[in-house]
């Protein structure tokens, strides 16, 4: 009885032993790590550069007209028709053609410094109107359709007044240019119906016989600064 106890316990330890090895062999090949210790790679960042953009606020007449040249420069990002330089809070067309509110009818243009500066937005300003008659642009007449240059800062107000003198002084106009130089203070969108008014109503009379022939004189002579 004796013997056989011995030997039923020298088999559980033969047992014990072969186990504990078995559990403690490594699995074959490189260890892994665990999975949650993976962590994903992150995804590679290029943001693209971050352009400045700049505003210019002119009055040359009527929007229709203006908005129609400012819109075609290569570097403009945005036209917008609205009033500037008046009295009466947010002024409806009504209102401005009075002339009672003070406002001019002008464009606030969004444009890229990068691609177009402001001197050449001046040109474009100065050869595509007459500055030389007072509150008038053709058959248009009064205080609204003056000619008018809004600056948003003090190397804006330079830059026009500069380039006002030179032109005085070239004799580029016949006679004296009475373009109106002032600060910039609020400017009110027009209504929405004045927005890309030549693209919406080309085949109009107004567009056909009054902005067309200007949009395609300013084509000729601006033809190297037009988007493509």
């Amino acid at each position: 009885m004796l013997s056989r106890m011995r030997s039923l316990l020298f088999l559980v330890l033969l047992l014990a032993m072969f186990g504990c090895q078995h559990e403690a062999t490594p699995p074959s090949g490189p260890a892994m790590p665990p999975v949650a210790d993976q962590q994903p790679e992150p995804a590679p960042t290029n943001p693209a550069p971050t352009q400045t953009m700049a505003i210019a606020t002119f009055g040359n007449g009527c929007f229709w007209c203006t908005e129609a040249v400012f819109e075609q420069l290569r570097g403009v990002t945005r036209v917008v028709s609205g009033y500037s330089g008046g009295r009466v809070e947010n002024p409806t067309y009504k209102q401005v053609c009075t002339g009672d509110t003070g406002h001019a009818e002008v464009l606030q243009i969004e444009y890229n410094p990068a691609e177009i500066d402001f001197k050449t937005l001046l040109e474009v300003f100065w050869k595509t109107h007459d500055p030389t008659t007072l509150n008038r642009q053709g058959n248009d007449v009064g205080t609204q359709y003056r000619s008018v240059v809004f600056f948003h800062d003090a190397e804006q107000e330079r830059l026009t007044r500069e380039y006002k003198q030179k032109l005085d002084q070239s004799g580029a106009f016949s006679d004296p240019i009475v373009t109106e130089i002032s600060p910039f203070t609020k400017f009110y969108p027009a209504e929405d119906y004045h927005q890309g008014y030549f693209r919406a109503n080309g085949r109009e009379p107004y567009c056909r016989y009054v902005i067309a022939p200007k949009v395609e004189k300013f084509r000729k002579v601006f033809g190297d600064k037009l988007r493509n």
